[in-house]
């Protein structure tokens, strides 16, 4: 059993707390939370630390697998640019995936991620996860333009989740874009993800891709012209909009990751679906596209907002604070307390896991961090914070 304590405390259940006393057992499950008003009695020994005291972090967005590929693709190509290549790049060998996702598994763990959900393409990282101090959610992304080769796309992605089902890993089925499926590749996911508790799927990451779902047009169909990735005519849904709400399950939640380019007509058309959650990969948008996503148009239309890092491709470091103290950085109006719930309990929600994760509550074992160098009288992050794991 260990008590800790802080100058504040962030429960996610109210207000931070001004030197509240958490007690957990030793595997990390929180035993009790004490509101001292700020004034702390020595009844029992507590480990007193400067700073503010957090849930462990939910990483909803990540791909574990592409971690090899870390310092290859070059920056600032665009969308179109960064798939051709990592399409060139990415390789099938175990010798290289293996050592760099465990490398960048351990790293995630020592930056504060309790609970992460990973999109995955293969089974190359599954072991990996098996073993892994994070709790893993395996996202398995099918993907495929070309009509004539759904069928096979999905029997692919099929024994993958076998694989998956064997080792008793959580997963789901989950689409990669819209412009990255045809029509008939998401009916059949369609009818395959029926029961999904959650989904995730790429969204407007980039302007490109209303031109191609919506034109059959622009620098990412000239790419998968040019790959020779269609062997046939072109079919995808009508529009975005079609996609969230009539080609993929409404059962479940759905994460809608990056979103850099919706616009408040889209966000308030694909709100009709219900249980969205959205979420921002800040600093993988600005290595490919220099852009950000709309954070101040999405608080304004009151979606619940998550965080990922998205890959070592496309990233320096899988770490949820460099993504928050981007946003703080461009956005200095949101607070801390915003930040972090984003980062902690809406990314629990959003993966159905908040019973364990996302709150310092009683009975749930969500992890705990030190928030250090925090700027305490405007509750702002800076750019020198940092975290350090308590439990």
């Amino acid at each position: 059993m260990k008590r800790f304590s802080a100058q504040y405390v962030i429960t996610n259940s109210g207000p931070p707390l001004k030197r509240a006393i958490i007690t957990a057992e030793n595997d990390g499950t929180i035993i009790d939370i004490e509101d001292t008003h700020g004034d702390p009695q020595e009844k029992h020994p507590v480990e007193f630390h400067k700073g503010i005291i957090i849930p462990g972090f939910v990483n909803c967005h990540c791909h574990l697998e592409l971690s090899h590929l870390k310092n290859t693709v070059k920056r600032g190509s665009g969308l179109s640019g960064f798939i051709e290549q990592v399409r060139n790049t990415r390789t099938t060998d175990n010798e290289s995936i293996i050592p760099a996702a465990k490398y960048a598994d351990n790293d995630m763990y020592a930056s504060g991620v309790n609970l992460c959900a990973d999109i995955c393409n293969t089974s190359f990282t599954f072991s990996i996860k098996k073993e892994s101090r994070i709790s893993y959610i395996n996202l398995l992304e099918v993907f495929g333009i070309d009509p004539a080769r759904a069928g096979h796309r999905m029997a692919e992605i099929v024994k993958i989740s076998e694989i998956a089902g064997d080792m008793d890993l959580p997963f789901e089925i989950v689409p990669h874009s819209a412009y990255a499926l045809s029509l008939p590749l998401f009916r059949l996911l369609r009818e395959k993800t029926r029961g999904n508790r959650i989904t995730s799927i790429h969204f407007m990451e980039t302007p490109g891709e209303a031109d191609l779902v919506e034109k059959h047009s622009g620098p990412l169909i000239t790419s998968y012209i040019q790959s020779g990735l269609l062997s046939s005519g072109i079919e995808t849904v009508k529009s975005h909009a079609d996609a969230i709400l009539n080609e993929i399950t409404n059962n479940g939640n759905l994460i809608l990751v990056h979103n850099t380019f919706a616009g408040r007509e889209n966000i308030r058309k694909v709100r009709e679906r219900g249980s969205l959650f959205w979420c921002l990969c800040p600093n993988s948008n600005i290595y490919i596209e220099d852009q950000l996503p709309p954070l101040d148009l999405l608080i304004d239309e009151g979606c619940e907002i998550t965080i990922g890092t998205d890959s070592l491709a496309s990233n320096n470091k899988l770490d949820i604070l460099e993504e928050l103290k981007t946003l703080q950085l461009n956005f200095p109006s949101v607070s801390i307390s915003e930040l972090i719930a984003w980062a902690t309990i809406n990314g629990a929600k959003a993966l159905c896991m908040e019973d364990l994760f996302g709150k310092i509550e009683k009975g749930k074992r969500p992890g705990l961090l030190l928030l250090k160098n925090i700027d305490l009288i405007n509750m702002k992050l800076l750019p020198d914070s940092s975290v350090t794991r308590l439990v």
